[in-house]
């Protein structure tokens, strides 16, 4: 007889000897014995080290504790419980005009089952289901993805993944419910919001073609020294324009009326003026340093990660033209995405519709003939900016992908190195800000180059900008005491890391020059 059988034939818990004359049950077992430990040192509060290790660091576990959906108390709650539902209603609701504006039967039904396979992602959200690999669809993301998944977040769910990934898999799941269609693979569920959105911002577009549908042109009779300072003043406004045109955020804004949209682009002096004291971390005199030194070493390249279509794209492309124009750089490269990515973001569609519209467009019936040509003449020059190759639009597959820029450097290598030739890499946006800086819950006072890890840390990183209207939970580089600004606006403003009312511009000299290394 086996040493763990009674005789009655049942097994003793754990496999274990009953002890004598008594049972194995739990109802007859003898009472736990109790010690005091009374000269021992007390129990200590151990709290987890912060940040993590590099050797520790993956993108389940970043630096500092993730966002993730479950959390109540952050932007990721309110963002993987309603506000992607919503989103995706509407895009629904999109694809329904189209379906009804069509004849061909078989694009009506291929276009009906991308329809089915959007309900069953809207279900999977709802439901808080668990995150499948991607189908292979041909594009150049799909090994990435579903390594991603197989490695650091098999099993998990839209709630539990951090956020910024479930987050990005949502949408890389609703351009799979396109890309695996006849008909519709380049179907993009937002273009009908995004050219909207452009269309209904008559005063802030005018007010700026009107200033610069001319090259600009400094006074006469200036001094070198009046003319550097005016154009440091000219730079520092534009940067503002470039910043603050990021509040048009259409996953924000989706029911936002024509009137709060104005507000939110006002360009006049004035409001530039009141706003810069809401830019809680300004290195905007160091980004002014580091271009006018482009160009006293002849120019230079700058690179834009674009962030949203419509009016925050028209911004930077006339901050792209001043930088042209004043010889502060040679060239400017343009990074968007491959396919339709977080509501607003740039397309080449988006790209291409922008610049046409404004040469050849009606977009505004209102405006008069001299607003309409000075809209056109910029159309006209930013167009032969890219026939002369001064101006160059690209869209890495890597940008579309579920991995934070910390992984940039491993995960395409091609493009860190094609970054790295770079002098200055303005990152734009709000989803730009989350990938380049983990996306994890850092004190306020963490500086922004330990922010971004190896994208300052590397040899050969480039100098990196953030421009960032504040929308969502993580907020680093405010100095020594941004942990107390941040204390403070929490009790005075609850919400304000979401109301798009606060910026950063953060600069990291990073370390160009160096050779590239990767191991």
């Amino acid at each position: 007889m086996n040493g763990s059988d009674k005789p009655n034939g049942q097994i003793v818990p754990n496999g274990a000897a009953p002890p004598p004359n008594g049972t194995t049950g739990t109802k007859d077992a003898p009472g736990r014995m109790a010690l005091k430990l009374s000269h021992l040192p007390s129990r200590q509060n151990i709290k987890p080290v912060y940040p993590r290790s590099p050797s520790s660091i993956d993108p389940n576990n970043p630096p500092w504790p993730a966002y993730r959906g479950y959390h109540e108390y952050s932007f990721a709650h309110a963002t993987m419980g309603q506000r992607l539902p919503t989103i995706l209603g509407k895009a629904i609701e999109d694809v329904i005009v189209t379906l009804n504006q069509e004849y061909d039967e078989e694009r009506i039904v291929d276009l009906v089952h991308c329809i089915e396979r959007m309900d069953a992602l809207m279900k999977e959200l709802q439901d808080h289901a668990k995150l499948r690999p991607i189908i292979d669809d041909g594009e150049a993301d799909v090994a990435l993805w579903n390594k991603l998944i197989a490695k650091f977040f098999h099993g998990k769910t839209y709630m539990n993944a951090p956020w910024l990934f479930a987050e990005a898999y949502k949408y890389r799941r609703l351009q799979e419910c396109f890309s695996v269609s006849k008909f519709w693979k380049n179907y993009d569920v937002f273009f009908r919001q995004k050219c909207d959105t452009f269309s209904r911002s008559h005063d802030a577009v005018f007010e700026l073609s009107m200033r610069f549908a001319e090259p600009f042109k400094l006074k006469d009779g200036l001094s070198p020294e009046e003319k550097l300072e005016a154009e440091r003043l000219m730079f520092k406004e534009l940067t503002q324009i470039c910043l603050w045109g990021n509040s048009t955020d259409l996953s924000l804004l989706i029911n936002m009326t024509e009137d709060q949209i104005k507000s939110l682009q006002s360009t006049g002096g004035a409001n530039l003026a009141a706003t810069e004291k809401n830019i809680l971390g300004n290195h905007m005199e160091r980004l002014w340093e580091t271009v006018v030194s482009l160009r006293s070493n002849t120019g230079g390249r700058v690179d834009f990660v674009l962030d949203n279509a419509g009016f925050e794209l028209y911004c930077d492309c006339v901050y792209a033209d001043f930088l042209i124009q004043s010889g502060l750089a040679k060239e400017v490269r343009f990074h968007g995405k491959r396919y339709p990515w977080f509501v607003s973001d740039v397309t080449k569609k988006d790209w291409e519709w922008l610049l046409n519209s404004m040469v050849y467009g009606h977009l505004f019936p209102k405006a008069s003939e001299e607003e309409k040509d000075s809209l056109r003449r910029l159309g006209l020059r930013w167009k032969q900016y890219e026939k002369e190759g001064k101006w160059i639009y690209e869209q890495h597959p890597f940008w579309c992908t579920g991995f934070t820029f910390w992984e940039l450097h491993n995960e395409a290598p091609d493009l860190f190195l094609h970054l790295s030739r770079s002098d200055l890499v303005i990152f734009k946006g709000d989803l730009n800000h989350r990938k380049l800086t983990y996306d994890c819950a850092a004190p306020p006072s963490t500086d922004f180059e330990i922010a971004i890890g190896p994208m300052a840390s590397a040899a050969g990183a480039p100098r990196v900008c953030s421009m960032r209207t504040i929308k969502s939970d993580v907020v680093v580089g405010l100095g020594p005491e941004g942990d107390e600004i941040a204390e403070r606006l929490d009790k005075e403003e609850p919400g304000w890391k979401i109301s798009g009312k606060y910026a950063v511009v953060l600069l990291s000299e990073g370390r160009p020059g160096e050779k590239v290394i990767f191991t």
